[in-house]
């Protein structure tokens, strides 16, 4: 390879970036995998999160995957700070990182660096700090509703840091945010990464999706080979959902990933298993649009047909385009 750059996997969900990463990494000879997913990064959340296969990850180091447990909140910056200090110390040491993602947030994260936004007000912040989390939420809800859509009402920090910016500057963070976004758009990336894109149609995407979260639900009802790739330990998701809520191993943000949400709920008695099912099939589908639109966004991707060819080949393109 003539330069020594990061590599980044994109595509929707449940589209096949883990298993290209990896046939790429395996390619490659000296390279590690860097995953990019919010939810993978809990320990013990295996079923409804798709992390990478664990034959997989004994044959080719994988860097954050349960690295907290389903208690702990972790952020953006978090990730980032972590993430960022890896890709370093791997680029340093002459081995490539192929960062998986999973989150699109943190890839943009990544990309094009964190808002600092103004200098904190100690005075401000103290006032802020002597406010409960309802009339945090409220206050912000007032003065930047887009702010408020975005920050969840119990993560305090960025509820007291998003009243602080508007109490100093008058102007609300979600502003700031999209004036530092709007110049990001004319900066290269950070690192300059080679970026491969794995491109799905709607409907086969669907099936996949379809398919996959039935494993989850109802590995009883799909191939047993299908079954084990899904569920590698062999617990299905309200099984392993059920267990963790019993040991009091879920915390406010980890029950909010898509399918152990809606198996809370059925836990809760607030719906049935079926309709826990089936709206978890619908989120996903929604989740993946939502996904699709995003990466288009990002600049300078090599977008590669993932409907018309499997992991290897895939991983074969991506391995002429990284070493041109």
């Amino acid at each position: 390879m003539p330069e020594l750059r990061p590599i980044l996997v994109l595509g929707p969900t449940a589209g096949g970036k883990s298993a290209v990463a990896y046939e790429l990494a395996r390619r490659l000879g000296a390279a590690e995998i860097v995953g990019a997913d919010s939810m993978q990064i809990y320990r013990g959340m295996d079923a409804g999160t798709a992390k990478p296969d664990p034959a997989w990850r004994r044959q080719v180091v994988h860097h954050m995957i349960d690295v907290v447990e389903p208690t702990e909140r972790f952020t953006v910056a978090d990730w980032l700070g972590r993430a960022g200090a890896i890709i370093d110390g791997l680029l340093e040491r002459r081995v490539v990182p192929i960062v998986v993602g999973g989150t699109n947030l943190y890839i943009q994260a990544l990309l094009e660096g964190l808002f600092d936004g103004p200098p904190a007000d100690p005075a401000i912040r103290d006032e802020l700090e002597r406010l409960d989390g309802p009339q945090l939420y409220a206050g912000l809800r007032d003065v930047d509703p887009a702010a408020a859509d975005q920050i969840h009402p119990n993560d305090r920090r960025r509820l007291v840091r998003a009243l602080e910016v508007h109490r100093t500057t008058g102007t609300p963070i979600s502003a700031w945010q999209q004036q530092w976004r709007d110049d990001a758009a004319d900066r290269p990336y950070l690192r300059d990464p080679r970026i491969i894109g794995l491109s799905w149609p709607t409907e086969p995407l669907n099936l996949r999706i379809n398919l996959r979260v039935r494993a989850m639900f109802h590995p009883d009802r799909v191939p047993d080979e299908v079954a084990r790739a899904v569920l590698p330990a062999g617990e299905s998701l309200p099984d392993e959902t059920r267990r963790l809520l019993d040991a009091g191993r879920l915390g406010d943000q980890s029950r909010q990933a898509l399918g152990y949400k809606q198996v809370i709920e059925f836990i809760e008695g607030r719906m049935t298993l079926d309709t826990a099912f089936e709206r978890t099939k619908i989120l996903t589908r929604r989740f993946a649009k939502m996904q699709r639109t995003w990466l288009r966004r990002f600049r300078s991707v090599s977008w590669l047909d993932a409907a018309i060819e499997g992991p290897d080949a895939l991983a074969g393109e991506a391995e002429l385009i990284v070493r041109q």
